[in-house]
This record gives structure tokens, sequence and C-alpha cells, in this order.
């Protein structure tokens, strides 16, 4: 049974994990809808209750084909968590961000039409435009808080300045960034800001976007997946992370767990009476959903963890997460 967490400070419960949903529109090569919508369904069973999307995931599909699936449950729904402001690939955008309150009002409409709900539950700020003030981005946030539109407010990908600035402002429920065993950025502030302030801290990627699976061998990313244009997944950086990977794999079979369901009793461990983690992997495969889930059952001890952080130690990991204009969208 997946264990719950509090929501911040919102009072509501929600799973330890909950489930990504970009794969099925975005970035990850082609995905299908029913096969989606049977991930989904498997998730609600298996008592995965938040799902967290975008505006920007498939330019909307995303959204849509969650809103299309909320509307076949005979019952309670689960939170729906979605985002604002990364405007990449849109029709006569130039720039990457949009920020602005005309934009936030407008997206927020449309994302309420599209997800078919009468408020937003978890509203994300996507990707923090440094050149639009908070007191405007997260104020326009609130008013659609105070007009009933949108529950609760989150940020991604921002640095513990801006959430405690943020936070000021108006109450944040949520920072979502990328938190993995390849991935211990937020570990330099970010999870520190979000225990004192008592924000769920939500890692996406918590799978290293599937390089930790080991089901990922260097050079085989088809062209029209994200990945192949990251540098941990290119060339001689894979080669020395698949290492890394294998050493994983034979922690995991140890222990009769996959690495996927290692990967995430990592992250799970570090829940505690101040700390609240809510790693949402993604997965375009209902049989990835029900591997993850029993990530839940496992408890590694202190010992175990240490061994896995010295495993990936940060200087093991090859490469950066971002190359181009992702690099400079994140850490604001």
């Amino acid at each position: 049974m997946i264990p719950r967490i509090e929501l911040g400070r919102t009072g509501v419960m929600v799973s330890a994990l909950g489930l990504g949903c970009s794969g099925f529109s975005h970035a990850y090569g082609q995905a299908d809808d029913a096969e989606s919508d049977d991930v989904m369904r498997l998730a609600l069973d298996l008592g995965m209750d938040l799902f967290d999307t975008s505006d920007s995931y498939g330019h909307g599909h995303n959204e849509e084909l969650i809103g299309r699936f909320l509307k076949t449950l005979p019952g309670e729904r689960p939170i729906i968590a979605t985002k604002v402001g990364d405007v990449r690939g849109l029709p006569g955008r130039e720039e990457p961000l949009d920020n602005t309150p005309a934009h936030i009002i407008r997206a927020c409409d449309a994302s309420l039409k599209r997800l078919g709900v009468d408020a937003l539950d978890l509203y994300y700020l996507h990707r923090r435009d440094p050149k639009i003030p908070l007191a405007d981005s997260i104020g326009t946030m609130s008013r659609l808080v105070e007009a009933g539109k949108v529950r609760w407010l989150g940020l991604s990908e921002v640095s513990p300045a801006t959430l405690r600035e943020a936070h000021a402002i108006h109450p944040i429920t949520a920072l979502q960034s990328e938190y993995s065993l390849w991935t211990r950025d937020p570990e330099d502030g970010v999870l520190d800001a979000c225990r004192d302030l008592r924000i769920t801290f939500v890692p996406f990627g918590p799978l290293g976007r599937a390089f930790l699976t080991g089901t990922i061998a260097p050079g085989t990313l088809a062209a029209d997946d994200f990945r192949a244009n990251l540098p941990r997944f290119q060339g001689a950086a894979a080669v020395r992370n698949a290492e890394l990977v294998k050493q994983l794999a034979a922690f995991a079979a140890e222990r009769g767990a996959t690495s996927a369901q290692i990967a995430l009793a990592w992250l799970l461990s570090k829940n505690d009476s101040k700390t609240s983690i809510q790693p949402i992997p993604g997965t375009k495969r209902p049989k990835y959903v029900a591997e993850n889930a029993k990530a839940a059952s496992i408890h590694l001890n202190i010992d175990e963890v240490a061994e896995l952080d010295r495993l990936f130690a940060r200087d093991a990991v090859d490469g950066d997460r971002y190359s181009g204009v992702a690099a400079t969208m994140v850490g604001h």
C-alpha cells in the first residue's frame, strides 16, 4: 500500500507517489492515448491520486487527455497539478517563457476548459522568468486563488531565495524540481527551504528520465526523443553513466527489487516528520506503474541509503542535465 503524506500545509493527504503524465504527449516519443488511459486507471487503482501535467505538454493535448479521462470516473477524481509559463514551440513566440499576468490569466482559463474542472488543484509556475517580478506572476496567481479558479500554488525549478520570496507573497504548497540519485541539485538549499516552510517537494524525473532503470542503452534513443539531446545521454558520458546503472542494478538484485524501485525507495526514505516528498514517476506503460507502486513497500536502512549516496556521488555522474535554452531556464 502506498503511504500518505500531507500536501504542503493544506491538511489534504495524498499518495507518497504521484503520476507524471508528460510522457503521454511530450518529449519521449510516440504514446498511445488508449494506453495512457490504462496507465491512469491503474495508477488510481493502486492508490496514486495526484496526476501531474502542464499546458505545455503536447501544447494542451496532455490536459485534454486527462480531462477526457476524468469524465469517465464514477467517483472521486485525483488531484490534478498543472503548470503555466513555458511557451516554447508555440506559434509566434520568440521567448521560451511567459510569466506576464495577462498570459497567466488566459492560460488558467484554457487549462480549466481542457481539464473540464471547476478549479485547478495545484497550479505551478512552470519556470520563472526573472524579467517578470514575482509580485506580478505570483500576485496574479494568488488572485486566481481568491477567484476560486485555483486551490493551491506551486513553483518549479527555482532557487531557495525565489521560493522564500514567492511564499511571502502567497503560501506555496509544492515545489517541483528534478531530483534523483543522479540529480542532487535540490540538496543545495532547496530541500532545506521546503522543510523550513513546510512545502512539499515533488521530484520529477525520479528515475533519471528512465536512464536509472537500465532500459536505455547508450546511443539507442529515437530522433524524436528529447533525451537524445541531453548531455548525460550522449556519447562517452552515456557510456560512463551506464556503468553506474549496472552497479545500481546489482544493488537492487541483491534485494529482490528492480533498479527503478530502489531509485524511488531512496527518495521515499527521505520523508520524515519535517519533510514531505512526493516523487512523480512517469511512464507510458501500465506494467511500469505497477512496478513503481511496489517501491513504496521497500524500506532502505541507513547503511543502504549511504551506499547509494556513495555510488551516485555528484562527481560520479557525467554530463549536465540540460543544454541550450533549457539550461538557462532553471535555478532563478
